[in-house]
């Protein structure tokens, strides 16, 4: 009896799915409609299995008309539906259990508002998460030093300073949500979103901030798949009221990844919640990334920061002598400021590394900084990225950058494209997969193969060999 009724169960569902399959396009059947398993089918009521309690309400919000079409099709206009999740405790001794929701054409959801469980039997647990962390006490993860009172303005950060300045008074209420912080590295990035968060902490003290980097949400990520403990990843995340991402140019070519935060990044911005993101690109130019989320990083704004002026510089090395109750001469700090021009980074580096010096002179003179400026200047390289190759790559072979992404036979594009592949794997810490997309839009198969003509072309031919070498010494002088 119990499996004529589940094989009755499966074959309404397979009917249902027909139908819906050609009514939504081919990534949302497969996101939101494969995962579904049909549990059982009581005279009008059928009931089905879903992941998450995200997933539940997803398909409630987006997807309840195209629902109530099918089923009434099949079963009559008194068709229900109710929803089957299967929550995972952390606790060993206690096994996963389920929560049963109804549906919106349920008869129940009358009585009960949506997102109730219908069983009063069992209580719902606490799906969130990672295991010591309480849910009213999340660790927001922030550097109190990185505060708004040591954050200098000027001309390169106004926009993005007071952009983060109302996001802190208004946390999820502003133009401004998502806000994405872009620049290179070493201008403050990371200062400025942890002020944000500290600020807004400090305000609404009752909100849950969390500051993560990129690389370590990937860790978590492919722990919580490792450990079958996605669905908890997922309530975790969901439950942020400010999320800042730091880095989040390290989601290209990362697709699982980038799904995952799509989900979370829907649900936080829908429930009128704050994100901010961080970059060393402007959402235009990074490549590898998901339009869909491309498009959303476009919502709010995006202020890029600039490398500080002669005078923000200054002002920045009179403050950090101020914070460490150091007396420094207005010359010497002209002087590191006039020389190190590239990053703040740098730029207090350089002035730690005076301090240290003087302990031997005893004084903190212009001399000692000047000894200080030249080594930095001498030890400082230039970074080697994908995108510096494939300039340098294409003003060798006399063409533009823009020809590397055609679709040609030519010979000399294509052999500029193999050869701009072959130095970003030698040259680059970047994956073959980072290094298709940037170059080309090619698959990492296609890079390796590149690598290997270049290689077997070099071993062969002695002219080539020879541009080679010569394309290289340009590349490495910087």
């Amino acid at each position: 009896m119990i499996k004529m009724e589940q094989n009755s169960c499966q074959t309404l569902w397979s009917n249902c799915l027909k139908v819906i399959k050609d009514n939504v396009s081919e990534n949302s059947f497969k996101t939101w409609f494969e995962p579904i398993i049909p549990v059982k089918l009581e005279k009008n009521i059928l009931t089905i299995q879903v992941p998450s309690t995200f997933f539940y309400e997803y398909l409630e919000e987006k997807y309840i008309d195209i629902l109530k079409k099918t089923l009434r099709r099949e079963l009559g206009n008194d068709a229900m539906l109710e929803y089957n999740i299967v929550m995972d405790n952390d606790s060993e001794e206690n096994k996963p259990y389920t929560v049963k929701y109804p549906g919106r054409s349920a008869s129940v959801a009358k009585n009960k508002p949506v997102n109730m469980p219908l069983s009063e039997e069992q209580p719902v647990m606490n799906p969130f998460v990672l295991p010591g962390i309480k849910k009213l006490n999340i660790d927001p993860r922030l550097n109190p030093n990185y505060s708004f009172s040591n954050f200098i303005e000027g001309e390169c950060n106004r926009l993005a300073r007071s952009a983060g300045s109302a996001v802190a008074d208004h946390p999820g209420g502003t133009a401004f949500n998502p806000l994405m912080i872009f620049g290179d590295s070493g201008l403050g990035k990371t200062h400025l979103v942890h002020a944000i968060g500290l600020a807004t902490k400090e305000k609404f003290p009752e909100k849950n901030v969390l500051y993560v980097n990129a690389h370590i949400f990937q860790t978590q990520f492919a722990e919580a798949t490792r450990n079958n403990n996605r669905n908890n990843f997922l309530y975790y995340y969901q439950m942020i009221d400010m999320l800042i991402i730091d880095d989040v140019h390290e989601f290209c070519g990362k697709e699982k990844t980038q799904d995952i935060f799509f989900h979370i990044f829907n649900h936080l911005h829908q429930s009128g919640k704050q994100l901010i993101l961080t970059s060393d690109k402007a959402p235009a130019d990074l490549q590898g990334m998901e339009q869909r989320l491309l498009s959303r990083f476009k919502w709010g704004l995006a202020a890029d920061l600039k490398a500080p002026d002669f005078e923000t510089r200054v002002a920045i090395l009179r403050n950090k002598c101020y914070m460490d109750g150091i007396q420094v001469s207005d010359d010497v700090l002209e002087y590191i400021a006039a020389n190190i021009t590239s990053s703040i980074r740098e730029l207090e580096g350089a002035l730690i590394s005076t301090l240290a010096q003087a302990l031997n002179h005893k004084t903190i003179s212009i001399e000692v900084a000047k000894e200080v400026v030249d080594k930095i200047s001498r030890n400082v390289k230039k970074e080697i990225t994908i995108d510096y190759i494939s300039k340098v790559v294409c003003n060798y072979f006399n063409i533009t950058p823009d020809q590397l992404s055609v679709n040609t036979r030519k010979r000399e594009i294509v052999l500029a494209r193999q050869v701009a592949m072959y130095f970003s794997k030698l040259l680059t810490k970047s994956s073959l997969t980072t290094i298709g997309t940037n170059i080309g839009k090619k698959d990492h198969a296609t890079v390796l193969h590149a690598y290997k003509t270049v290689l077997n072309l070099r071993d062969t031919d002695k002219m080539f060999k020879r541009q080679l070498e010569d394309i290289e010494r340009k590349l490495k002088a910087v």
